[in-house]
């Protein structure tokens, strides 16, 4: 009897350390000032890289203001393309997707959101001159063109929702790519969202944002952060901070140099919601 109590003991000691080991949450890292992992890939202005990989863009500074609210200043920024960003996250690369992704219900069954950090639309990349005479998905679809965006964009279910074949919506790896591919042809028009299509077309004079542009009808985008669902406590608190964060002066002056304004601030939508599409 006493081997066994011993051996109870045993037990019990190693599942009490077994304990307190998981218990080590991603929220506990924040408040205990460890370095917080950010995984995000070249998508200016929401997020991309700087020099050294420094993260920059407005979703990696709302993060690095509330993560310093929270407890710590450390970050180690690792980037990826964008369709490797849940996967990455999964296999515990790192932390927090700080990409601007959006909150779609698909994405909903792998991640779990924060409440929403902005409202944005989507924008047309065409030729200079718009020589095709585009100006919607519609026109893309009534005219048997083809549409690029990136991989694991909303883009590619809107374009489908709006009734462009599958096999007319070309998904590349990145901005680089998605750039090429309306500059030599290979698609007559490229979308994502609002910043990134403007800022493209502002650094080329090749080509331009389709204007008047109609977005199909609802469906804002709407960026967040993401975290693995285990980390439930830790998308507690950044909602906690973001009730009095978003919108404020601190929150602008952070933001405002990458383009952001007070006409990109979330509109009360839900993650909730979102999630259910």
């Amino acid at each position: 009897m006493k081997g066994i109590a011993a051996l109870g003991l045993a037990a019990m000691t190693i599942s009490c350390f077994a304990g307190s080991v998981s218990a080590q949450s991603l929220l506990d890292k924040i408040k205990n000032g460890e370095t917080i992992r950010l995984g995000f890939a070249g998508d200016p202005p929401s997020a991309y890289p700087g020099e050294n990989n420094a993260p920059l863009g407005f979703v990696n500074a709302m993060t690095l203001d509330i993560l310093k609210k929270l407890g710590t200043i450390k970050v180690e920024p690792i980037v990826t393309e964008w369709g490797s960003l849940i996967p990455g996250l999964q296999a515990g690369r790192f932390d927090i997707i700080t990409g601007g992704m959006y909150i779609l219900p698909e994405r909903c069954r792998n991640v779990v959101f924060t409440e929403p950090l902005a409202k944005f639309a989507e924008a047309l990349l065409v030729p200079n001159g718009n020589p095709k005479d585009l100006h919607s998905f519609d026109d893309i679809r009534d005219k048997g063109l083809t549409l690029v965006t990136t991989a694991g964009s909303d883009t590619v279910t809107n374009a489908k929702g709006a009734g462009i074949p599958e096999d007319r919506v070309m998904q590349v790896a990145g901005q680089a790519e998605f750039l090429q591919a309306v500059k030599v042809g290979r698609a007559a028009a490229g979308s994502l969202n609002y910043f990134t299509v403007k800022e493209l077309a502002d650094k080329d004079d090749s080509v331009e944002m389709a204007d008047p542009f109609t977005p199909p009808a609802g469906k804002a985008g709407y960026p967040s952060l993401a975290f693995l669902p285990n980390q439930q406590a830790a998308v507690d608190a950044f909602n906690e901070v973001l009730k009095t964060y978003i919108g404020s002066d601190e929150m602008m002056q952070s933001v405002g140099k990458y383009g952001y304004t007070k006409i990109n601030l979330p509109d009360g939508t839900k993650t909730a919601d979102l999630c259910k599409g």
